[in-house]
Order: C-alpha cells, then sequence, then structure tokens
C-alpha cells in the first residue's frame, strides 16, 4: 500500500471517528447559553439590570411570559421569575397585594425545582419567597414557613454554600433572629450563619443590616454601628446598584435611633 493512499485511509478514518463522537454525544454540539445574546431570557435580564425602575422589572417578568411561550430554557425563565416575583412584591405596597405576588414568586421556584431539583437557583429563591411572604402575613401566622425555609436553605448550602453572595446563611441568619425562642429562634445562631454570609459578601448590604439587627438583640451596640457604617462607606457591587442605595438609605435611618442616638 502507498503512503498516499494510507494517508487518505487515515484521514476517512479520523474523520468517521469524530462524526462517531458527535453522534455519541450530541449534547456537546448543541449546548447552548439561556441566555445567550439575542434570546428573551437575555432581554429579560438587561431589563433586570434596570428594575430600581419598577415598570423595568414588570417588563422583564413579562418578557419571561413570552420566553416561555418561544420554548426556551424553562428551568433559566422560572428562577428568574421567581427572583422577579420577590422584586416586584417588596416594592409594591400593602400587605395583600405583596402576599399575591409572592404566591406567585413561590409557585414559580417549585416549577424550577421540578425542573432541576439539583440546581441552586429554584431552591434559593423559593426559600426568599417562602421568607418574604411570612412576613407579609406576620411573623406568628407563619411560624408553619419555618420549617421550610430552613430545608431550601439547608439545600443550598449543600448545593452551594456561596450563592448569592451567602444567600442561604443570610436568610438562616434572619430566620433565626426573627423567630421566638420558643420556636426554634436563637441569636446565637443567628450571629454564625450572618458572620459566614458577611465571609462570602463583604459587600452585600442585607448581610451588613440583618448583622446589626443581631448585634443590637446581643446588646453589642458598637459591632451595630460599625456594619452599618460599612453599608455607608463600601464600594457597591456593579450588579447590586439598587438594593445598596435602599439598604444606606435603611442605614442612616437605624443610625438615627435608639440604641445608637443617646439622649
Amino acid at each position: 500500500m502507498t503512503s498516499t493512499r494510507k494517508a487518505l485511509i487515515g484521514v476517512l478514518f479520523f474523520s468517521l471517528l469524530s462524526a462517531a463522537t458527535l453522534a455519541a454525544f450530541p449534547a456537546l454540539s448543541s449546548v447552548q447559553d439561556p441566555a445567550a445574546p439575542g434570546s428573551l431570557i437575555q432581554q429579560s435580564d438587561q431589563l433586570y439590570a434596570e428594575r430600581a425602575d419598577l415598570t423595568k422589572a414588570k417588563a422583564a417578568l413579562a418578557t419571561l411570559e413570552e420566553a416561555l411561550g418561544a420554548k426556551e430554557d424553562a428551568f433559566s425563565v422560572y428562577w428568574r421569575m421567581s427572583r422577579l416575583s420577590y422584586w416586584i412584591g417588596d416594592h409594591t405596597p400593602g400587605n395583600d397585594a405583596k402576599k399575591l405576588i409572592f404566591q406567585q414568586g413561590i409557585e414559580y421556584a417549585k416549577k424550577a425545582i421540578e425542573i432541576g431539583p439539583d440546581k441552586v437557583e429554584g431552591h434559593f429563591w423559593l426559600g426568599v419567597n417562602y421568607g418574604v411572604y411570612g412576613e407579609a402575613k406576620g411573623v406568628l401566622k407563619s411560624l408553619s414557613l419555618v420549617k421550610p425555609i430552613k430545608e431550601e436553605m439547608r439545600r443550598v448550602l449543600a448545593i452551594d454554600p456561596a450563592y448569592d453572595r451567602g444567600g442561604a446563611d443570610r436568610i438562616l441568619g434572619r430566620v433565626f433572629h426573627e423567630v421566638p425562642g420558643i420556636a426554634g429562634g436563637s441569636e446565637k445562631k443567628s450571629l454564625e450563619h450572618l458572620l459566614k454570609a458577611v465571609e462570602y459578601g463583604p459587600r452585600v448590604g442585607l448581610n451588613l443590616l440583618y448583622l446589626s439587627d443581631t448585634y443590637v438583640s446581643l446588646d453589642r451596640v458598637e459591632d451595630a454601628r460599625k456594619a452599618l457604617e460599612t453599608i455607608l462607606t463600601m464600594e457597591p457591587m456593579p450588579d447590586l446598584l439598587p438594593e445598596t442605595a435602599e439598604e444606606r438609605e435603611q442605614a442612616r435611618a437605624k443610625l438615627e435611633r435608639k440604641p445608637f442616638k443617646k439622649k
């Protein structure tokens, strides 16, 4: 056999092998980013970045509804819808209206979990929406939500403890602070979780706001003051500009009240 013929056979064999490999693993050649440029999900993400304008947040949610109709990645759509429900509900006046929006956020997150039970996003936003729904109902009326919130956050910790810059520890820390001791509340456990949250997200204002409240409950007023002053002086995270602006207002308001203001 001539060297030329051997080379041609080699090329043919390699081509067949490559084709067979691609056929055996079609996902490798067809994986697409759910938020690829031009997708409705990506358009929604762009609107979400402008969520300080509530009309943009609502437009982002409507765009995700379109994405479902267009058969874009359902998991990516549903957890984003849950996240948006949290934001929109949190900026909607009236507890009755809030509860309706948060309930929808809960349903979106559950659908995300059905599709991706081992992915972090659905579990996190389910726990968050449970939490704010409980706040809208009132702590004593929503004690039944404490267990499912803890379960979802512990699932998040098992999958990705750094998600949302310490989000699971942030929520657990707040739950242990808000819930009465007779129902499982604990300022010690709250502090442990919130310090861990700050490790993951030292420039997340909500981590520091929650930490300051727990410090006050532990009669560590100067530590609480430092946490609040950090919010006022830290450089905001580029993707958290709306949240940081609001958290700075809250920090200033807290510093004007007891126990920070002496008589």
